[in-house]
């Protein structure tokens, strides 16, 4: 144990689990890691960043890490950006500017700037080496680290508290697998007390949990540093030539012989594996948005003690209209923003987000559709990814026959279809001469990100 973990096991060991606004909180520095390319869903991050891709009728992921934070007590945070951030930019700007920076509070952005050298972060682990200077001046005294891509509710104070009062230096937040789904993440093998033992990054063979054989120990990408322990293992991660520069790769491997690491696993109040879903893939963005469609989904949008903060578009309620036998507005199990009109079409199981207009006769399900899209008369869409500010024509038909779809859509293995408006021949930009010029002069077409 460093001498800094050991000062801070003694100031804070009173603290409780309740007191979120306490001088550990205070003095704690959020870095929320939000410059990953999401190259595997597509078209959805063909011009926006994965923390700024739309999730649950008018969120967008980065929301739930960001909410996290605000509900937990953790008021200064750092967002790192890097791969089409404009988007996620204006994002933040426009729905976290409330902060009051004059009482030692913030959301503020720190984009890829070459502060150290030539390269754009070459790993997670870089992204924070290359703006030190910005965590020395802050001088906190814990550091979370934590992706803006996945999609739960945590209380990080509490996997604080824990930190502190264990005198560790690095602790790594968890959810318990199956090992067939460990093989996508960091593993690791833990004694009696939670300290870890072992570190695989996306292991083939994932070691099974003591106890438990058919479960693994998976991260979820969280992970709290007393801050001298970060700023020595940062400088010693730059200066190793081979080194990939990423905390599950490296940082996190190399310090279970060298630190007082150890594991925290995220519960619930049942004492089972909590709520956390990466939403990374196509299937798993459309599946965790269809777990909202359920009558009572793990993940709980409604609870005021948890509210998911987000920018509040200006629209008036979603609207329902025509009441004739064949010809009813209507939607069942399903999320329907503002500014919605069903007009005459029926919507099941889906996630419709703000501003969409379907027109009569159409039929919607299992879908997730994004904002602002039109869809025409007399549609029938089926198992769908829709991207924002599509425009659907009469009669379409869409997730029936796959095969069509494949030559016109992505469609993934497990049959779910994603439209985006350059599939439809809809392109909102096209490049001239290496300027982004605008290709219909709707201004409304300009927020397509």
């Amino acid at each position: 144990m460093t001498n800094s973990s050991k000062t801070q096991s003694k100031n804070y060991r009173y603290y409780t689990d309740a007191n979120t606004g306490t001088e550990l909180t205070r003095n704690t520095l959020v870095l929320v890691l939000a410059g990953g390319s999401g190259s595997r869903l597509k078209g959805l991050t063909k011009w926006r960043a994965k923390p700024a891709v739309p999730f649950g009728g008018k969120y967008r992921i980065i929301d739930f890490a960001l909410s996290n934070c605000v509900n937990s007590g953790l008021r200064r945070i750092g967002v790192l950006t890097q791969y089409k951030s404009h988007s996620l930019i204006r994002h933040l700007q426009r729905a976290w500017g409330f902060m009051r920076a004059e009482i030692g509070e913030f959301v503020e952005i720190i984009p890829a700037q070459q502060r150290v050298d030539n390269e754009w972060y070459r790993g997670t682990a870089d992204a924070l080496y290359q703006n030190i200077d910005i965590i020395r001046r802050h001088a906190p005294e814990n550091v979370i680290v934590l992706g803006g891509d996945h999609i739960y509710t945590m209380d990080y104070s509490k996997m604080l508290y824990d930190h502190v009062s264990s005198g560790a230096d690095l602790t790594v937040g968890c959810i318990e697998a199956s090992i067939e789904e460990a093989t996508d993440f960091g593993v690791m093998s833990v004694d009696e007390d939670y300290r870890i033992t072992k570190f695989t990054e996306k292991p083939e063979h994932p070691e099974a949990m003591p106890g438990k054989p058919d479960k693994a120990l998976a991260s979820m990408g969280i992970y709290i540093f007393s801050t001298a322990y970060l700023y020595a293992s940062l400088i010693a991660d730059s200066e190793e030539p081979d080194s990939a520069h990423d905390f599950g790769k490296d940082i996190v491997p190399k310090s279970i012989s060298t630190c007082n690491a150890r594991a925290y696993p995220f519960l619930n109040s049942e004492g089972n594996s909590a709520y956390w879903r990466d939403v990374g893939t196509l299937d798993s963005y459309w599946k965790a948005n269809m777990e909202l469609c359920e009558i009572e989904p793990e993940l709980n949008l409604y609870s005021r003690d948890w509210p998911i903060w987000t920018y509040q578009t200006q629209h008036p309620p979603a609207k329902f209209i025509f009441d004739d036998e064949g010809l009813r507005g209507m939607a069942v199990d399903s999320l329907v923003s503002g500014g919605c009109i069903v007009s005459g079409a029926r919507v099941k199981r889906s996630v419709i987000f703000f501003a969409t207009e379907i027109e009569r006769g159409s039929v919607v399900k299992d879908s997730v559709i994004l904002p602002k899209v039109s869809i025409g008369k007399n549609c029938r869409i089926t198992r769908a990814i829709i991207d924002k500010a599509c425009t659907i024509e009469d009669d379409t038909v869409i997730g029936e026959d796959l095969e069509l779809d494949r030559k016109r859509f992505h469609v993934t293995e497990t049959g779910i279809v994603l439209v985006t408006p350059e599939m439809l021949g809809q392109h909102l930009y096209v490049i001239d001469k290496g300027a982004l010029t605008k290709d219909d002069k709707d201004e409304e077409k300009l927020t397509a990100t």
